[in-house]
């Protein structure tokens, strides 16, 4: 065992492991916070899911905005100050909502923090595609997913208790561990833009620098491989929306067990995730990502259907296989996709499949949950979920035998 992991660290370069290194610490801090932001609305400001909602997706939809910028601005001027500033302003931004006592000052809080918060995340993507090989990609994405689902299990188990003594302690923490990185990296974080694109993007004039996404927009097999990850992520992410309140509220479960829950499938990552990726990186990718969604649509659909607490556990944990699956398979199709000096405004419509989900998501699925029965919620996500897999399966058809597209070959 100790030879295979000397194998596998022997494998990836060191800028890797410092990348992995500082992700852990600061999704620690993320972890403590966002599966509990919804609850943290509804109790401290006394209002409803839907109007909790309507601010999730107000951020996210900013969000969409600041990745958008932040995409041109990588491609542009390169990863380093970007991921930097990425930090600070989340350390920033943790403060500011711990602090926040009035509902109209959080309405203005999630458009400022949605707008800058995500101006990172395309470079944060570039950069991995930058440092990894090819054929690292899949197994190393895994990495980083299992690091994070460590961070997950100890910042939820945490955030569970936490959230029910204070929540400005949750957002103080998650402040401190984003600063300590930001310091960190600031000494250990060398540019990754390959230096020949870097220089002609200097050159180049930055409406053109903008004006280019019309490239990303025109790529029809792109745009449509990221409409079906939006179908499923509409879904996978009321899990930390939508999910603890319909627990809370319908069945009578505590925070305290939704944190437990999603400690559990982090765990599940940490356990399964290396040898889940190994195995997919020789399938074809979309006929994976197909495979994948179809968990999410039978654990969704089934969380509308049971009421013991120990299925809750089950489903969640089903859901999770699909998540081992998908993620890391994902991002591998997005860097096939995107040319190298064009990646972090290719990252950034990636960043759209996750943000534009998060604008709208939260919101309508807050109406259903106010306003009608709310096990509707979970039988109309498993549909997407079907839907999103059959779209998967017709990209293989159109797709499938584009060599960006074939399975990795290396060990």
């Amino acid at each position: 065992m100790l030879n295979s992991i000397k194998k596998t660290y022997n494998g990836f370069p060191s800028l890797f492991w410092v990348i992995v290194f500082t992700s852990f610490i600061d999704s620690i801090g993320s972890t403590l916070l966002f599966p509990f932001f919804a609850l943290y609305i509804t109790e401290k400001f006394g209002v409803g899911m839907t109007q909790a909602g309507i601010l999730i997706g107000m951020s996210s939809l900013a969000g969409i905005i600041g990745s958008t910028i932040g995409g041109a601005l990588t491609d542009r001027f390169g990863r380093r100050r970007l991921i930097l500033f990425g930090l600070v302003f989340s350390a920033i931004s943790s403060l500011s909502f711990g602090l926040a006592n009035d509902i109209n000052l959080l309405y203005f809080l999630v458009i400022l923090v949605g707008l800058l918060s995500r101006v990172a995340a395309p470079a944060q993507d570039a950069m991995m595609a930058d440092i990894l090989p090819e054929n690292k990609r899949q197994e190393g994405f895994g990495i980083t997913r299992v690091v994070f689902n460590f961070s997950w299990i100890i910042g939820t188990a945490i955030g569970g208790v936490m959230a029910e003594k204070s929540f400005f302690a949750l957002f103080l923490t998650d402040a401190i561990l984003s600063g300590l990185v930001a310091l960190i990296l600031y000494f250990k974080l060398p540019e990754t833009q390959p230096a020949h694109h870097k220089e002609a993007k200097q050159n180049e004039p930055l409406q053109k620098t903008f004006a280019d996404y019309r490239i990303v927009l025109r790529d029809a097999g792109y745009i449509s491989f990221t409409v079906a990850g939006i179908l499923s992520l509409l879904v996978y992410q009321q899990q930390y929306s939508s999910l603890p309140v319909y627990l809370r509220d319908t069945h009578n479960i505590s925070p305290k067990y939704y944190g437990e829950m999603i400690a559990l499938t982090g765990l599940e990552v940490v356990l399964l995730q290396f040898w889940i990726s190994r195995k997919i990186r020789k399938l074809k990718p979309f006929l994976t990502m197909t495979a994948g969604v179809m968990f999410f649509m039978a654990g969704f659909t089934l969380i509308g259907l049971v009421h013991d607490l120990r299925m809750f556990y089950l489903v969640m944990i089903i859901i999770t296989i699909g998540e081992m699956i998908v993620f890391p398979t994902n991002r591998v199709i997005a860097t096939g996709f995107a040319p190298e000096d064009m990646r972090g405004r290719y990252m950034a419509i990636y960043d759209l499949g996750w943000t534009l989900p998060a604008t709208i998501g939260p919101a309508a699925a807050g109406l259903i949950l106010d306003h009608y029965n709310p096990n509707y919620l979970w039988y109309i996500g498993g549909a997407f979920c079907a839907l999103s897999a059959f779209w998967y399966y017709i990209l293989h058809l159109k797709l499938g035998t584009d060599s960006r597209f074939q399975p990795s070959k290396g060990e």
